[in-house]
């Protein structure tokens, strides 16, 4: 029972730490030493909706087996609590121990997210992360251009440089993951293509500040993306798909097969998902392949190679369909309620 428990503990070890530990924090508690039985009550308390977890009840709603909810509870009750509780290592001790642990159990690629503004600091976070065994990199370059005095050139060159150092240091691809602000994205890539990108991944969901009305202050929150933000995804896909021989990759509002598929048709060559996966488990990646399996079958697609890019800009009969004309066009064809002027 331990050993299966083990297996399903991968995901809660994310979060509360492959020892149990949990975060020192307290965002996420400790959970090594607690009885099995305590732990059972608890996650179905929260799949029932008797406590109020929402980071929680994701995972919670999947587990519905009992039999596997008592070996990963077993499980957990087996972890020791170290003699040295109490003292918690950095974040980034944190996710090299991690990272190796995944390398030594999955036969997979691991790909390492590195997260930066500027280049020193990170060009070695970038090297360390290489050591632990990723087999690529995704640097994430997460900057509001809010100073007034900053240019658009002055932006773009802040990425070129951090790109440009990290790769002099690491031998492993590397892609950069884009917000969609730029003022023209197909000479951008283009100029991380000739820093040696490897890859460009569309695009980075900044976090948005709402504004609470009953204490008048900046509140900040995690939202999930939505279905609908592929359509952005789909757009420029498509576009820079024929301008570049990079790894295009998508990530953002991937919840089923046909949002997958659609970007695969417009040329990405990867397709990421994270908020399907926090929202309905790990379960949804089979449901979303056999999907896919089962749609190109039916139109007797023989691989993924054979559509993918198939509707990128250039093999489209209307490249207008990417362009202002669709805009217009759109327009034109809604039909609004009686009495609503247009």
């Amino acid at each position: 029972a331990v050993k299966r428990g083990q297996d399903t503990y991968e995901i809660c070890g994310a979060c509360h730490l492959p020892t149990g530990a949990g975060r020192s924090d307290g965002t996420f508690p400790q959970l090594d030493g607690q009885h099995t039985t305590v732990l059972i009550k608890q996650m179905a308390d929260i799949r029932m909706g008797l406590r109020d977890n929402p980071t929680m009840y994701p995972f919670a709603k999947e587990l519905t087996d009992p039999q596997q909810l008592a070996h990963v509870a077993a499980y957990i009750q087996s972890l020791c609590i170290p003699l040295d509780h109490g003292h918690y290592e950095g974040a980034l001790e944190r996710y090299l121990e991690h990272l190796c642990r995944l390398k030594a159990r999955l036969s997979i690629l691991v790909i390492a997210s590195l997260n930066g503004v500027t280049p020193s600091g990170w060009v070695d976070l970038g090297k360390e992360l290489q050591e632990a065994g990723a087999d690529a990199l995704e640097l994430n370059v997460y900057h509001v251009a809010a100073d007034p005095s900053e240019s658009g050139d002055a932006v773009e060159a802040r990425y070129v440089a951090l790109l440009a150092e990290l790769k002099r240091t690491v031998s492993v691809p590397v892609v950069m993951k884009l917000p969609p602000f730029f003022s023209s994205l197909p000479h951008f890539v283009k100029r991380l293509e000739a820093v040696g990108a490897d890859g460009v991944s569309l695009f980075n969901r900044f976090f948005q500040p709402d504004i609470d009305l009953d204490a008048l202050e900046m509140v900040e929150q995690l939202q999930l993306s939505s279905p609908e933000e592929a359509l952005l995804r789909i757009r420029w896909v498509a576009i820079l798909r024929a301008h570049t021989r990079m790894t295009l990759a998508a990530t953002g509002g991937v919840y089923g097969a046909g949002d997958a598929l659609k970007l695969l048709l417009a040329g990405a060559d990867v397709v990421h998902l994270a908020s399907a996966l926090l929202e309905h488990g790990p379960g949804r990646l089979s449901q979303i392949l056999d999907d896919m399996k089962t749609w190109m079958i039916e139109r007797e697609y023989e691989s993924v190679a054979q559509l993918k890019g198939s509707m990128c800009q250039t093999n489209l009969r209307d490249a207008s369909a990417l362009a202002r004309q669709s805009y217009i066009r759109v327009l034109d064809s809604f039909t609004p309620r009686a009495g609503v002027w247009r």
